[in-house]
């Protein structure tokens, strides 16, 4: 019957959703916590590089107040 094809359509959206997921919370984890940034405009990527060269630490993610913690 056509509910046969449920368990095998549920393994196939698990195994395609584990993959996507652990990469958001491997960027999150590697990050500090932020989500990964994404220059779409040559305007975000300025900014991006703004941002990299006032944390003092070549890394855009990393902002000036939390570089003293550890």
């Amino acid at each position: 019957m056509w509910y046969e094809i449920l368990p095998g359509m549920a393994i196939m959206g698990v195994c395609l959703t584990v993959p996507g997921m652990a990469t958001i919370f491997m960027h999150r984890w590697c990050h500090g916590g932020k989500e990964k940034r994404v220059a779409r405009y040559p305007y975000e990527w300025t900014l991006m590089e703004r941002d990299r060269r006032l944390s003092g630490v070549n890394k855009y993610y990393v902002s000036k107040g939390l570089e003293n913690i550890d």
